[in-house]
């Protein structure tokens, strides 16, 4: 259900003031410590952001995706890595659970998710696997009431801390595609679940991913997520709205690149005037605002769509694709706006390029929404 709009204007304007006054004056240290203080952490868990698309029954806000949307962008004006500290809990890591839980597994996990207290995690990506997401090798054998789990995962955000993980894994290895795959839900901490070092990126400093391996792993079979066989179902649609929520985070961050290019334009002298008067650097500051607009209106326009009760696959990854590709470009305009104040660290300009890049991999790449994409319209027969 929509919040009113009173309520929805004051979390926002909420959202806003907690990105301005207290995430983007720390974004430099972040990055130099490559960590998110826990002072932020505690109070982001106490704003709510870590229940954002959690039910209300269960302690979170339970925000539809427009909502969610909306929120996405006013965080996406700072650093990403502050919206990943809990951004696994909001989308792919808590939303398997949410879809397609029992009774029994929401009331047992959800009220920690909402709260913060638990981490999750989604670990679907595989050495062999990522992009091809219906090739899974981890394999999960039943025995008795549990199911062994043995393989390994690669660049799992928020491993390290995770204390709850999506995991998908084969479960009929006669079956080669998607249709052998199933969802479980896999704590933190049982004995063989083994988190490697985070990994050296080329940017989001502070926010982490790691390889995750499954020695002999123990799971009740309580904790399979759906029917067996059911995983690539759920992977596919916890993505779907994942895909979405990362548009918007695309399209905040626009958003912010434009305004700083707007105000250093304004301030820079070249010639005797500010470099603003200037028409080539007015075309660039014309074609990023006008994309972002594109981006914007495409993103609200599926999360409608997709609260309306629709299917939004093709149109969720047309919105990744395009606000990822235009993030990139408009990141990439802003360090040309900059000049040589936009290659240095000092105005993060360098920092948020070297950020964006990854939108246009995770949560499948833009090649794999280009498949989705042309798979989708021609189903529909165009």
């Amino acid at each position: 259900m929509a919040l009113d709009l009173e309520t929805r204007d004051q979390l926002l304007d909420m959202v806003a003031r907690f990105v301005a006054e207290r995430l983007r004056p720390i974004e430099a240290k972040v990055a130099e410590d490559d960590a998110v203080p826990q002072d932020v952490i505690d109070e982001m868990k106490s704003l709510g952001l870590f229940g954002l698309s959690i039910p209300e029954e269960f302690g979170g806000l339970g925000l539809n995706m427009e909502e969610e949307c909306l929120v996405g962008v006013e965080l996406g004006r700072t650093s990403p890595a502050f919206r990943s500290a809990f951004g696994t809990n909001v989308g792919i890591g808590s939303q398997g659970l949410v879809m397609f839980g029992t009774d029994e597994q929401k009331a047992k996990w959800l009220p920690g998710i909402a709260s913060g207290e638990i981490i999750t995690s989604f670990a679907l990506t595989e050495p062999e696997a990522g992009s091809d997401s219906a090739s899974v090798r981890t394999l999960a054998v039943r025995d008795g009431d549990d199911y062994v789990l043995n393989g390994s995962k690669r660049y799992i955000t928020n491993a390290g801390k995770a204390s709850l993980f999506t995991v998908m894994a084969r479960t009929n290895p006669d079956s080669k595609g998607g249709s052998g795959v199933s969802a479980f839900l896999v704590p933190g901490g049982l004995p063989g679940l083994i988190v490697g070092k985070p990994e050296k990126k080329m940017g989001q400093q502070g926010a982490h991913i790691h390889d995750v391996t499954f020695d002999n792993v123990r799971v009740p079979a309580w904790n399979r997520l759906g029917e067996e066989g059911e995983g690539f179902k759920v992977a596919m649609q916890v993505l779907d709205r994942g895909r979405l929520h990362i548009a918007a985070v695309c399209v905040g961050v626009a958003e912010r690149l434009i305004k700083d290019c707007v105000a250093y334009a304004g301030e820079r002298k070249q010639f005797g005037q500010a470099i603003s008067s200037f028409q080539l650097v007015q075309a660039m500051i014309a074609d990023s605002k006008t994309e972002a607009l594109a981006a914007r209106a495409l993103v609200m326009e599926t999360a409608r769509k997709r609260d309306a009760g629709q299917g939004v696959t093709l149109e969720a990854a047309a919105s990744k694709l395009f606000a990822s590709e235009m993030v990139g470009r408009v990141a990439d305009r802003a360090v040309q706006i900059f000049g040589g104040a936009g290659y240095v660290a000092d105005y993060g300009i360098e920092r948020l390029y070297r950020d964006v890049r990854i939108f246009r991999i995770y949560e499948g790449t833009s090649q794999i929404q280009q498949v989705v994409i042309a798979r989708e319209t021609m189903k529909q027969g165009g």
